[in-house]
C-alpha cells in the first residue's frame, strides 16, 4: 500500500474504523467532532484509518475511503487471523504524519517508529494523549477501557451501596429524579476511589440531564454508539461536553466528568434509568 510518497509502501500495523457508529473516541466527543480533528469531511459512510511506518520507520496514518475492506481486516484481527489489508491506492484520501493512538508494535525490519520530517510543511504529527494527564481525551478513554472491560469495573460496584436506610430503594436516574452515585472508583485502576459522593453530585446530575435531553433533540452522530453484548443486551457509551457515560442496558451506568479526573461515579438502576437507557439505545446506530 503507497504511503505519504508513491514510491514509498506503508508497512501495515494496525487499522480503525472512522464511522457514526465506531470510531476512535481519543478524536472527538462525537463522529464530527472526530473527523475535524484530521480535517476530514463527517461523510455518513465514514473511513478507515490505517497505521503504519515507512521504509524509515516514520509513522503514518493514512485514510481510506473502503470502508468496508477495513472493517474486514479488522473482524480477522480480532479473530486471531492473518489477513493483508492492501487499500486500492485509489480509495486513499489523504496520509496524514504521525498516530493518533499509541501502539506497542512496530514494523519490522525498519527503524524505531518516529514522526516524519515535515519540514513544518502540512499538518503536524497526529500524537497520542498524555496519559498522565487528565482531560477529556483521557475521559473519553477511560470510559473505553470500562466498556472493554466491564465485568472487571462491574465486579467493584457494591449493589448495597445503592440501598437507602430503612429499605427504601435508591431514587431513578432520571434528570428530575436525581441519580444515586454511592461510590466512585479510580479509572485506570482497581482500588476503590474513596467515600460515597453524597448522591448529589452536580456533573452527574449534569450528564443525566443532557443524555435525556439528548432523547428529545438527537445530538450529532457518534454522541450515541451502542454494540453487543450479550443476548438482547447492550452496552452503551455516551458523550457530551466534559462527561462520557458507560451502561449496560441491563444494569447500571458508569460516569466519568472532567471535573473528576480518574473518578468513576455510579448511577443506581432504579426506576428511571431503564427507560433512558432504552430511549438512548434506540437512537444509536446498529450496524450489521
Amino acid at each position: 500500500m503507497a504511503g505519504a510518497d508513491a514510491d514509498d509502501a506503508l508497512l501495515v500495523l494496525t487499522a480503525v474504523l472512522l464511522t457514526p457508529a465506531r470510531f476512535p473516541s481519543v478524536l472527538g466527543d462525537d463522529y464530527v467532532a472526530a473527523c475535524a480533528a484530521l480535517a476530514l469531511e463527517p461523510y455518513e459512510e465514514g473511513y478507515g484509518l490505517v497505521l503504519g511506518q515507512d521504509g524509515d520507520g516514520a509513522r503514518w496514518t493514512v485514510v481510506v475511503e473502503d470502508v468496508s475492506l477495513v472493517a474486514v481486516a479488522i473482524a480477522a484481527w480480532d479473530c486471531g487471523m492473518e489477513y493483508d489489508l492492501s487499500p486500492d491506492d485509489r480509495s486513499v484520501v489523504c496520509a496524514l504524519p504521525g498516530w493518533p493512538l499509541a501502539l506497542a508494535v512496530a514494523a519490522p525490519g525498519v527503524p524505531a517508529p518516529h514522526d516524519p520530517e515535515t519540514d513544518g510543511v502540512g499538518p503536524a504529527p497526529l500524537t497520542p494523549p498524555d496519559t498522565g494527564s487528565w482531560g477529556p481525551a483521557q475521559r473519553r478513554l477511560g470510559a473505553d477501557e470500562i466498556a472493554q472491560r466491564w465485568a472487571l469495573w462491574r465486579e467493584q460496584i457494591d449493589d448495597t451501596e445503592f440501598a437507602r436506610p430503612g429499605g427504601e430503594q435508591p431514587r431513578g436516574a432520571g434528570a428530575n429524579d436525581g441519580p444515586q452515585d454511592d461510590g466512585a472508583v479510580r479509572a485506570g485502576g482497581t482500588e476503590p476511589a474513596g467515600a460515597a459522593t453524597d448522591g448529589q453530585h452536580p456533573g452527574v446530575r449534569r450528564a443525566l440531564s443532557e443524555a435525556l435531553a439528548y432523547t428529545k433533540a438527537p445530538p450529532p452522530p457518534g454522541r450515541i454508539r451502542s454494540v453487543f453484548a450479550s443476548a438482547d443486551i447492550r452496552t452503551l457509551r455516551v458523550d457530551g461536553p466534559g462527561w462520557s457515560m458507560v451502561a449496560r442496558t441491563d444494569d447500571i451506568a458508569l460516569i466519568l466528568l472532567d471535573e473528576e479526573p480518574g473518578e468513576v461515579l455510579p448511577v443506581g438502576r432504579g426506576p428511571s434509568l431503564p427507560g433512558l437507557l432504552e430511549a438512548l439505545d434506540a437512537l444509536a446506530p446498529h450496524p450489521a
